[in-house]
């Protein structure tokens, strides 16, 4: 120490610069021994070591693993034994239900026992599904089966705003609790960080039951900023159930003021899987309030439908063991056969699906995108940019839309397999974020979809090869700076 003082170095400022070294390394091998993905793995370790102090603290607050750490979990609320069972019997009965399928159906056997081993997705027959378009369709759809309740209310979205929207629902729902229906609230603490809490105490108040998702005091300083419920949900008497990509705020019926009208897909579905898609709902109802429903009514034999539409919800988040939602995607864009079709507002994907989409195209697969042409948020914009000149290299059509922004999520395959919901394909939806899905496999609500995908393609700009070459080097270096955060968030 006398010698590190004597050239001019205080000892304390030795000791500090000490601690930081040793903490670092420390920290890199935590992240080293988390046995990530080499790309994301690196990034981190990068970061660490090149920004000084700032690396650390972005790692604590934004970096750790919670779904190697177990912090979230399921199994003390669900009766896992038993729900295992049903999936186990129901992959062992599957080739002798799917008989009665089309053919078309029993070639995505694969995805629906992916399904069900990887998050015990129970598959439901008897449904009927309506596309509901943009704002201007679905909450007039809501709020007509919030007013015909008659026996519990069940709603759970990522951003819940007390403006003009917010209010309405706000209304519509301490009515009901008023006439004696159990109403129950999730909103997201971050997601929803503008809603006053003066409503938040009048709904109470009033009898509406409502809950925080991970409240958070500071929500840029908290270690569970990534880890937010993205999830849309909606159910209604078991009857009734919505999910989709539109959250309650203006914006979302009335478009933004900066970036134009606000293009959304949701689903309003009827029949056995709503009993699937509140099952959701009750597991993250125990996570906010300890309370576990057990007083939801099954739905009557008067309420169950005759339409058939296969359907499996597929909840994924840092609550199940494997990145569900990913891996359907994967396997559904890996096994395609005739084309892929994907919208999707925020693209960021990971090397395997990337690869999975470039690897389809390559194989002779029909594989469409589109992507935003304008967006809310700068970041994923140039992001999602800088993945355009690769797909087209490989012969993937892309599209950006361009009336206003398009923040629908929807995959559409081989004219049978469909998925809606909350999920972006990026990282954050894919590996940190509670998001939830409908995984459709019906021929005729696949021919729906495809017409609303093609409408959105005439909206849309088709981006050619010779004319995106020649886009402005200020526009390359955005898109390369951005692409970095890719795996960090």
């Amino acid at each position: 120490m006398t010698e590190v003082a004597e050239m001019g170095f205080p000892w304390f400022q030795f000791l500090i610069i000490s601690f930081y070294l040793v903490t670092a390394l420390f920290i890199c091998f935590m992240i080293i021994f988390e046995n990530r993905a080499p790309v994301k793995t690196l990034s981190w370790v990068m970061v660490v070591l090149l920004v000084p102090v700032a690396g650390i603290i972005f790692y604590l607050l934004f970096g750790q693993n919670y779904r190697k750490q177990k912090i979230f979990s399921r199994k003390s609320v669900l009766d896992m034994e038993q729900l295992s069972n049903i999936a186990a019997f129901q992959v062992k009965t599957l080739p002798e239900r799917l008989k009665t399928a089309s053919e078309k159906v029993r070639e995505k056997e694969h995805l629906i026992k992916l399904m069900l081993n990887n998050s015990k997705s129970v598959l439901t027959e008897f449904n009927k599904v309506d596309i509901l378009i943009d704002g201007i369709e679905t909450f007039p759809s809501m709020f007509t089966a919030i007013n015909e309740a008659k026996s519990f209310i069940n709603i759970e979205f990522y951003r819940f705003e007390s403006d003009i929207l917010g209010m309405k629902f706000c209304d519509a729902l301490i009515n009901k609790a008023k006439e004696g229906v159990k109403v129950r609230v999730i909103y997201d603490d971050v997601g929803s960080w503008n809603l006053s809490k003066k409503v938040v105490k009048r709904m109470r108040e009033s009898g509406v039951e409502i809950f925080p998702f991970m409240p958070v005091r500071f929500p840029w300083l908290t270690n569970k900023i990534n880890y937010r419920n993205h999830r849309k949900i909606l159910v209604v008497d078991g009857i009734k159930g919505y999910v989709g990509g539109l959250n309650i705020a203006d914006k979302y019926l009335h478009g933004h003021r900066e970036i134009g009208n606000w293009r959304d897909t949701h689903l309003l579905i009827r029949g056995e899987a709503v009993t699937a898609l509140n099952y959701v709902f009750m597991v993250d109802w125990y996570f906010v309030s300890d309370i576990l429903l057990t007083d939801e009514e099954p739905i009557d034999d008067k309420y169950k439908v005759a339409d058939r539409c296969w359907i499996q919800v597929a909840s994924s988040g840092p609550d199940s063991d494997w990145a569900n939602i990913m891996q359907v995607y994967f396997s559904a864009i890996a096994t395609a056969r005739k084309y892929i079709y994907l919208c999707t507002p925020y693209f960021s994907p990971d090397e395997t699906i990337l690869n999975a989409l470039l690897t389809a195209s390559l194989s002779g697969v029909d594989v469409r995108l589109i992507l935003p042409g304008k967006s809310d948020s700068p970041v994923s914009y140039w992001n999602t940019r800088s993945y355009i000149s690769e797909m087209m290299d490989a012969g993937i059509k892309v599209y950006l839309y361009n009336d206003g922004f398009n923040h629908s999520k929807y995959l559409l395959v081989d004219d049978v397999f469909a998925s809606v919901g909350s999920a972006n394909v990026d990282m954050r939806s894919f590996d940190l974020n509670f998001e939830i899905a409908a995984m459709i496999y019906d021929e005729d609500f696949a021919a729906r979809l495809l017409k609303v995908f093609y409408i959105d393609v005439a909206r849309s700009i088709e981006v050619k090869p010779d004319e995106w070459n020649k886009r402005k080097k200020t526009e390359r270096y955005k898109e390369s700076i951005a692409r970095i955060f890719g795996p960090l968030y």
